[in-house]
């Protein structure tokens, strides 16, 4: 691929030790006493990053297609996010970090119209920011539950509301899927159901669990089957919603990702999520879809649920990662009915919000998400390719932009070609039971994707 560079890329990965390097290995060592370690790859030299690279303390440059579990929107140390920070008048934002939900600073309601405003989904007028996407999600969750106890109300001659059944804790629930990961605290471990480890030892919610459609790729190949396996789950979604309506614990929400990453990078089609939405509004189930993952541009879309086609494609989207702060669009009926019911002390943080509309600018004015349309098409092809030539090792590559994965034999060979890569110089993650995805920034070009697939193919030949 032609090479356009990024001005403050690097050139290609270097490997000077092994990882974890032994700089890395005496933080690690000093480090157990204070903290739990056991999930730390490395310790890094953010100095030193630039773009699509991630630099160690043992001075190892690699080729980041993971971004912190997706998160870095347009690469290390970009320019522009910078010189933003280096300007004083951002240095209030960042020195101080109030309250945003009892004494928000002057300039809060334009930065929110200048950034999460700006790129509102379909349908939201409304969005409250939180610090992240676990806490985004429970307070949705929490939105949706007082929404539909609202729905209960009556109202006297003075207007007053009264509950027509007992005030208190409702017996409601949640439908979730399985496969699905929406965070770690209590209510979004309920619906998180990807991998045991995340809810072991863990009380949970009697909440139900539908089936997310378990399709044949590629998709185009295999239309009606997959619409088969669809009807089969949208059927089983509307049974769960009648069975827990007579348990005496009715579904206010359902929840859904538009691709379940952690769980195994998990497609369904457009005509799924439609016809869900509409099962939602049949049995009056508010809709939330969470974008944590999938929303910031990945896709070739800034929200992955804009390949649907819907005007209307949700009641609430949850966002995090690469929106660098966390908090869900709502549409107006959600906002709760009383202050304190949805807060926090901090409720986000402006000067994640600031970056984030720099941010969007970087995306607007550099075509970024045209560049992911065009990486992800040379990414997936490229994965292709490689599945045709080692059909042992590889098999269901799939994606949408950038955001691809492809699976591997078992799970033992899956780490191995993970630390392999990163032998090389390649970050890489895995989700699910043997996938690996790619989940690189919005800057990560063409000829990256060269880099990475010339990397890959040799690490592949070792497990050939």
């Amino acid at each position: 691929a032609p090479k356009t560079q990024v001005e403050y890329d690097y050139d290609g990965p270097s490997m000077k030790t092994s990882v974890p390097g032994p700089r890395s290995q005496v933080l690690n060592a000093a480090h157990v006493y204070s903290q739990n370690v056991g999930a730390i790859n490395f310790f890094c030299n953010y100095d030193e990053s630039r773009g699509n690279y991630l630099v160690d303390v043992d001075g190892n440059r690699m080729l980041d297609i993971y971004t912190q579990i997706s998160s870095i929107p347009i690469g290390y140390n970009h320019p522009a996010l910078i010189k933003l920070m280096s300007d004083p008048s951002s240095l209030s934002t960042l020195v101080n970090r109030p309250a945003l939900g009892i004494l928000p600073p002057e300039n809060f309601p334009d930065k929110l119209t200048e950034s999460l405003l700006s790129v509102a989904p379909s349908g939201m007028s409304r969005v409250q920011t939180m610090a992240c996407g676990s806490c985004s999600n429970e307070n949705a969750y929490k939105a949706m539950f007082i929404l539909y106890r609202v729905s209960e109300y009556y109202y006297c001659c003075c207007h007053r509301p009264f509950y027509q059944g007992v005030p208190g804790c409702p017996d409601l629930s949640i439908l979730s899927f399985m496969g699905a990961f929406h965070g770690r605290t209590m209510g979004c471990l309920a619906t998180t159901h990807s991998k045991a480890i995340h809810k072991l030892d863990v009380p949970s919610f009697d909440w139900p669990i539908a089936p997310f459609p378990k399709l044949q790729y590629p998709l185009e190949e295999f239309t009606r089957e997959n619409a088969q396996e669809e009807a089969r789950c949208l059927e089983e979604v509307e049974d769960l919603i009648v069975k827990w309506r007579q348990k005496g614990k009715p579904v206010a929400g359902i929840v859904i990702e538009p691709i379940q990453a952690e769980g195994g990078d998990n497609h369904a089609s457009p005509d799924f999520f439609r016809n869900l939405r509409n099962i939602a509004r049949k049995h009056g189930c508010a809709f939330h879809v969470d974008e944590v993952q999938t929303g910031g541009g990945n896709t070739g879309k800034l929200w992955a649920h804009e390949h649907w086609g819907m005007d209307d494609p949700a009641d609430i989207v949850s966002f995090s990662k690469k929106l660098l702060t966390g908090g869900y669009y709502h549409r107006d009926e959600l906002q709760a009915d009383k202050p304190y019911r949805i807060f926090n002390t901090w409720m986000g943080d402006p000067s994640k919000n600031l970056l984030l509309a720099e941010v969007l600018n970087v995306i607007r004015r550099e075509n970024l998400l045209e560049e992911v349309t065009r990486s992800g098409k040379a990414l997936l092809n490229g994965l292709y390719d490689l599945q045709a030539q080692f059909p042992g090792l590889l098999s269901r590559a799939r994606g949408q932009g950038t955001f691809c994965a492809i699976d591997i034999c078992d799970d033992a060979t899956r780490s191995s070609i993970l630390l392999k890569a990163r032998d090389k110089g390649v970050l890489l993650g895995g989700c699910g039971d043997r996938s690996i995805r790619f989940r690189p920034s919005l800057v990560f070009k063409e000829y990256h994707v060269h880099i990475f697939l010339n990397i890959f193919s040799e690490v592949l030949a070792q497990h050939k």
